[in-house]
């Protein structure tokens, strides 16, 4: 039987706890796509928003037609968690801080790379030559370019371009579903199909793409930071017994987090994750992670998604 037409593995009715975060979306450019993916895969590789830091992710990829200096390019996005308003200030300067690392130790290092600003609604802007801009030394020089202000910082290889102000915005971060899993090749599977149809989406990243560790909050280690949501690793089944809320024919619960833009986008895109994931053989059923409802700003209710 074809996965299309298998029938759909059931929704469980529950719901993912979600946060507000905020997010640049950037366009960075190479004279190749080889040096654009390198560019934009690592700095988007390490989801870190979880620790204090930022988390990325690659939206798509773009061609000449499509990027302001004509070359090959990919929209990224960068996030991080949003403080409460009096701390706000605080939290815009860590972000513009850890943005700034991102960009100087994973882009700028790159041959013949830019960045440029890709957010069409900014709430407010950063200023990049404190942080990336000085990476010229003093030499570095603001001119106009492509009808954009940019900075250009001397390099040995050339130079690198970056817009001088980089929009920043709010958005939804953290929301997610699980793919209760039979066995290792629905994982894979499922997932693979399932981050195909999200990134059909515009707006969305998904910053783990099948993430194998789901945690929560409460930790015997908190200079780790969050740690394993014991309660549903497969493994500890029979250990914790009628503690675990694993299902029966349950082997892997894999997740899917995706950031988005807006509360809209975050739902298109987990509407279409999880319909391409549930046609897949040896997917049990889909659900969900939460905190009860006590940490995340936002619920989304995975059965309200079909309505």
């Amino acid at each position: 039987m074809d996965d299309s037409d298998r029938p759909k593995s059931p929704v469980e009715d529950t719901y993912a706890e979600a946060f507000e975060g905020i997010f640049c979306r950037l366009i960075v450019t190479a004279d190749d796509e080889r040096t654009v993916r390198a560019a934009a895969e690592d700095a988007t590789a390490t989801p870190s928003v979880v620790v204090g830091r930022v988390e990325g992710g690659v939206e798509r990829y773009l061609n000449k037609k499509e990027t302001p200096d004509c070359r090959d390019g990919a929209v990224v996005q960068f996030w991080a968690e949003e403080k409460p308003q009096k701390l706000f200030a605080k939290s815009l300067e860590k972000f513009e801080k850890e943005l700034s690392y991102r960009i100087r130790q994973d882009i700028l290092v790159k041959p013949f790379t830019a960045v440029f600003d890709g957010l069409q609604k900014a709430e407010g802007k950063v200023d990049m030559m404190e942080r990336v801009g000085h990476c010229g030394d003093g030499f570095e020089y603001v001119e106009k370019r492509f009808g954009k202000k940019v900075i250009v910082v001397p390099l040995m290889v050339s130079d690198f371009v970056i817009e001088r102000q980089l929009g920043y915005a709010h958005g939804v971060t953290g929301a997610n579903f699980w793919i209760m899993c039979e066995t290792k090749h629905s994982v894979m599977k499922a997932g693979d199909k399932a981050l195909e149809a999200i990134h059909r989406v515009t707006g969305v990243v998904t910053p783990f793409d099948v993430c194998s560790a789901g945690s929560k909050p409460e930790t015997h280690y908190p200079l780790i930071g969050p740690t394993t949501n014991h309660l549903y690793c497969p493994s500890l089944k029979h250990k914790l017994g009628e503690e675990s809320k694993v299902p029966d024919g349950v082997n892997y619960i894999p997740e899917i987090v995706i950031n988005g833009v807006s509360m809209d986008a975050v739902k298109k895109a987990m509407k279409a994750g999880i319909e391409a994931a549930r046609t897949i053989e040896g997917v049990v059923a889909i659900s969900a992670g939460n905190y009860g409802g006590k940490l995340g700003k936002y619920k989304i209710s995975l059965r309200e998604l079909f309505k």
